[in-house]
């Protein structure tokens, strides 16, 4: 996307790993579009990716941080408003993580510890997020938060395990912060509800790539990839979308629709 239609924005990316992360494609994306922003994971992620390369091509400030802890975030929203001269005009969480998932655990064998930690990281930290932006005042009037989720949070997929009940956490506080920001100052919180898309967390999933050829043939439009949900958070970001809020998108080649594919 070259149109600059974020010109004079501020804000806040999550997430991004490596160049697979949507929160990577979002951050190029956006800054084609004209904002600047800061970027932030967490200090293992930063070792382990490439979010240095990508705060370099973005000239961005890079801010390590846990998303679950509150005093984290703190200081991740005082320096990102501190070093961009301004509250935040957008936010992208692109957090999600199942230790369950990781060690292939059934989701009739949960581990209950890793349970507690899926919804900490994938599910609260947006409400730790949320709540902390609420209490710094840090998001600017008319501003957009997006979350990425999943269509698991409504239908059953076995191999998502624990992240369809993270998801789904997601988007109940999308809609119930969506209000009260609403009527605070007319900031608009959403989820978008991606298609099957080849992340490194993605592809940890048990038969991931079934799923996605699936997906792939069922969709009408084909499986939206990274760079295409980039686009779309962009288009979110923007004041195009001002009165859209506290609602889940599909972005996902019409998949979500389908109930049956006659070629497949």
């Amino acid at each position: 996307m070259n149109y600059p239609i974020l010109e004079g924005k501020r804000g806040l990316i999550f997430g991004a790993l490596d160049e697979n992360s949507i929160a990577w494609q979002v951050a190029l994306s956006a800054g084609k579009a004209g904002a600047i922003f800061t970027l932030s994971n967490t200090p293992a992620a930063i070792r382990l990716g490439n979010a240095t390369e990508l705060s370099r091509l973005t000239n961005s400030a890079l801010l390590a941080g846990d998303a679950t802890q509150v005093e984290d975030l703190r200081n991740i929203l005082i320096k990102s408003v501190t070093h961009l001269g301004g509250r935040l005009d957008f936010i992208l969480h692109a957090i999600g993580m199942s230790p369950n998932v990781r060690k292939k655990k059934a989701y009739t064998q949960l581990d209950y510890s890793f349970y507690a930690k899926t919804m900490d990281v994938s599910a609260l930290s947006f409400h730790k997020l949320l709540q902390t932006c609420w209490e710094l005042d840090a998001l600017a009037p008319n501003a957009s938060v997006i979350a990425l989720t999943h269509i698991a949070a409504q239908r059953v997929f076995p191999g998502y395990g624990d992240m369809s009940d993270a998801k789904a956490a997601l988007e109940s506080i999308t809609r119930n912060f969506g209000y009260y920001y609403g009527k605070r100052n007319g900031v608009r919180v959403n989820t978008v509800s991606q298609s099957a898309t080849k992340t490194t967390a993605g592809q940890g999933i048990e038969d991931f790539d079934k799923f996605f050829q699936y997906s792939e043939e069922m969709s009408p439009l084909g499986n939206a990839d990274a760079a295409s949900c980039a686009d779309f958070c962009v288009m979110m970001f923007s004041d195009y979308t001002r009165h859209v809020t506290m609602q889940n998108i599909y972005h996902d080649g019409g998949f979500s629709q389908m109930g049956l594919n006659p070629n497949i």
